[in-house]
């Protein structure tokens, strides 16, 4: 073999080795930076915490876990979620959402529609199918029927949950079974839907129960909370509303423009959501719509599910800065309509993962609210709009 074609050879392995080391090692070396838990020593929870804790049905309405190149199914060293950790935390109820487009340079206060987007990047160096590289409805349905399908069916105590009588079979389990859990699957934002409706009957066939309107950006439906339109429903977005309300499934304002959330509380009377924000007056930042408004929003029966990230805490992110952020909301929202929306995995930094869930029991307990107060808001107002909207 000649000098040359040794070299040419050896320059070609150096790339593809290269390229292996890129796919194998980067998607977890951005979760890590993407996704950080504070360096923190372990929180105190007292035995009357932990009692009160394990008796407790936990649920939460939003982690984007699905996204990132980890498997759900073994306890993580980087993230804040997976089924393991799930269980140390005493949780219940999981929804996990998919993002499927998200602009480059994102922030609250203004994204272009024509952004770049990180999404397509991070799907291609995790190996996705090339379908979803170009394809928002394929990303939906990979995240659903490639990664959580998968990750219950290879864990065997992981319920997808789609109706009434499935939740109620899985939280009937989880009492003599706490390994059991039940996963609901959400989008982030419509634009899986490509602004077709025929979109939504293959998500609702793959399992996705939970319909957010917008993410970062307008999109077909309307205005985000952080585009550049401000726009209310379009003809396509009331029908996608209308679409969600006949269905059964869980309508999700958050990231919605507030002209977007007027819109849909004149149009409908189901129970609505925010599944993941903050309470304005306690945290006066763009992100956490208004408290009037979002007051508006809970008296559809519906729910406002508290974050755990410093943009609407207000920097405080841990078990004792929410839990003052949940009783704040408690306060304004009543206790019937305070839920937990950690974002988890969602690209923001938290203080404590999903394992350390008796923690924030502990600090609501601390803050004063009562054993019934807690229930509420650790769970029960969760499966409450679960239960009211899912079908039968």
């Amino acid at each position: 073999m000649g000098l040359v074609r040794k070299a040419v050879i050896g320059v070609g392995l150096a790339a593809v080795i290269g390229a292996v080391g890129v796919f194998a090692v980067a998607p977890g070396m951005v979760e890590a930076d993407m996704n950080p838990v504070e360096p923190h020593t372990p929180y105190a929870v007292s035995a009357e915490a932990q009692a009160l804790h394990d008796g407790l049905i936990v649920g939460d309405w939003h982690a984007d876990s699905l996204l990132w190149k980890r498997d759900l199914t073994e306890h993580g060293d980087r993230g804040q979620v997976d089924f393991p950790r799930l269980r140390e935390g005493g949780a219940a109820v999981q929804v996990f959402t998919a993002v499927t487009k998200s602009p480059a340079g994102q922030n609250y206060e203004e994204n272009a529609t024509d952004a770049a987007d990180n999404i397509t990047l991070l799907a291609a160096i995790s190996l996705w199918p090339p379908r979803t590289w170009t394809s928002l409805t394929e990303r939906a349905l990979y995240q659903a029927e490639k990664k959580l399908h998968r990750f219950a069916e290879e864990d065997g105590k992981v319920r997808l949950v789609t109706t009434r009588a499935e939740l109620d079979a899985a939280l009937t389990e989880h009492e003599t079974d706490p390994d059991v859990l039940a996963a609901v699957l959400g989008i982030e934002g419509s634009h899986p839907l490509e602004g077709d409706l025929a979109n939504l009957d293959r998500l609702e066939a793959a399992g996705y129960r939970l319909v957010g309107l917008q993410h970062f950006f307008d999109n077909a439906l309307g205005g985000s909370l952080h585009g550049v339109s401000n726009a209310g429903l379009t003809d396509f977005g009331r029908q996608v509303v209308t679409e969600v309300e006949q269905r059964g499934m869980v309508l999700d304002l958050a990231h919605s423009a507030p002209q977007v959330v007027e819109d849909v509380l004149a149009m409908s009377d189901m129970p609505v959501i925010v599944s993941h924000t903050g309470l304005h007056s306690h945290c006066e930042v763009r992100r956490n719509i208004p408290d009037d408004l979002l007051k508006r929003v809970v008296d559809s029966g519906g729910v406002a599910g508290m974050g755990y990230w410093g943009d609407v805490t207000c920097g405080d992110v841990t078990p004792s800065g929410v839990a003052q952020m949940i009783v704040a909301a408690v306060e304004v929202l009543g206790e019937d309509h305070v839920s937990l929306g950690s974002d988890y995995d969602g690209s923001v930094a938290v203080g404590f993962d999903t394992s350390e869930l008796p923690a924030l029991t502990q600090a609501l307990m601390d803050e004063g609210l009562s054993e019934d107060q807690i229930a509420k808001v650790m769970g029960g107002n969760l499966v409450r709009v679960l239960r009211a909207r899912l079908p039968e």
